[in-house]
């Protein structure tokens, strides 16, 4: 068996899925510390991916589709976990699953229509992912490794993840049914 360069970016998204459910696992058990360090290898390997992807020329199907899947895990995992700490409020959680979710439905009805769509994340989307990260990060390096609290930027980032969620959302869903051939919403008639 030979090894292919090219496969590495998607070997790499892999170990960022199999990563989640080790990070769940540490946050259960209070290790919030290597659970913290664990989360921060996770996005550190989300950009390595993506670099050498375009770097070996890897970009793939396949890819297209484990990097949003590996990122979405991650945050919700995350996000649940901390909503049900009291870290974050519960609220922000069920409007990231709700919209998450909502995406889900629509790109899986894209590709059974299409199987030769990427799905292609608007600048919204990176923009809320980024924020995300960047909101659970600063909470787990709080519990984690002792990290001040931003106290007010807390709040505001909270909330700029809340809006760049329904925003991302709308966007998402108009651009949805702007590519229906009906000019429909997916799995409905017009």
């Amino acid at each position: 068996m030979t090894f292919s360069r090219k496969a590495l970016p998607n070997i790499i998204t892999i170990a960022r899925l199999i990563a989640v459910p080790v990070i769940v696992w540490l946050f259960l058990i209070d290790r919030m510390t290597i659970a913290f360090w664990l989360f921060v290898c996770a996005g550190v390997s989300d950009a390595i991916d993506g670099y050498l992807a375009k770097k070996l020329d890897a970009r793939s199907v396949l890819g297209s589709y484990l990097d949003p899947l590996a990122d979405k895990l991650l945050l919700i995992a995350i996000f649940l976990l901390l909503g049900r700490g009291g870290f974050i409020p519960v609220w922000l959680v069920v409007l990231i699953v709700a919209r998450d979710a909502a995406l889900m439905g629509v790109s899986s009805f894209v590709v059974r229509k299409d199987r030769q769509t990427a799905m292609k994340p608007l600048m919204i989307s990176k923009l809320n992912t980024a924020l995300q990260i960047v909101l659970a990060g600063l909470v787990l390096a709080r519990e984690g490794i002792g990290f001040p609290d931003i106290g007010v930027g807390h709040y505001i980032l909270v909330y700029a993840v809340a809006v760049t969620t329904c925003i991302s959302a709308i966007l998402y869903l108009w651009r949805a049914r702007a590519e229906s051939p009906t000019g429909a919403p997916p799995g409905g008639e017009k």
